[in-house]
């Protein structure tokens, strides 16, 4: 049976935030990633964790990535998502050098998604609770997911789910249809704020 996922300490935290914005700069510099001594760090940060890696400048969104299932250890995983929002966001241009000292990162650490079991769209309305869960939507061999951050763009969780149906580029009701599976999953998220980002 898979045990309860080990809370970061606010030391943990700060590790896993320096490593991302070093591993940004290294890999500006060099294309490559900061050497780390796996042996030596904190069992916590050596589970294997699902977890997004957000990335804001001045306010506006520059670039997110994650993975939702637990595959690699916690910092790896760290390190691999940080480039990807950096550099590979499909969204934006790849992140310059001159713009990682103003940028935000906030990384979100993922508790293993569970099926949210109902009978009903209007019984799944009202069982997810808003800026609590993320949520995964899989529907017509499409997967999609908004972290518990993305509640604050949205009123109520009709128009949060439709627009997470929009994301996996899938017609809005298809959360309602019923081959549709939603998961719900938590986070535990944490910031490095630059001045004046």
């Amino acid at each position: 049976m898979k045990t309860a996922a080990m809370k970061l300490t606010v030391a943990e935290q700060e590790y896993l935030l320096d490593l991302a914005r070093k591993v940004l700069l290294e890999f500006v510099r060099s294309g490559g990633q900061p050497p780390v001594g796996e042996s030596s760090l904190n069992p916590a940060l050596r589970e294997p964790r699902g977890c997004f890696v957000t990335l804001t400048r001045h306010d506006e969104l520059r670039g997110c990535i994650g993975n939702i299932q637990a595959r690699d250890p916690l910092y790896r995983a760290v390190i691999h998502n940080a480039c990807g929002a950096a550099f590979r966001d499909s969204r934006f241009s790849p992140v310059s050098g001159t713009e990682i000292p103003d940028l935000e990162i906030e990384i979100s650490v993922l508790t293993e998604p569970t099926p949210l079991v109902v009978a009903s769209p209007q019984e799944l309305l009202q069982k997810l609770r808003p800026e609590v869960d993320g949520v995964v939507l899989k529907a017509e061999g499409r997967t999609a997911t908004f972290l518990p951050q993305v509640w604050e763009k949205f009123s109520d969780a009709a128009s949060f789910m439709d627009e997470l149906a929009r994301k996996a580029l899938l017609p809005a009701s298809a959360w309602r249809e019923p081959g549709a599976v939603v998961l719900t999953y938590q986070v535990e998220s944490f910031a490095d704020v630059r001045p004046g980002g």
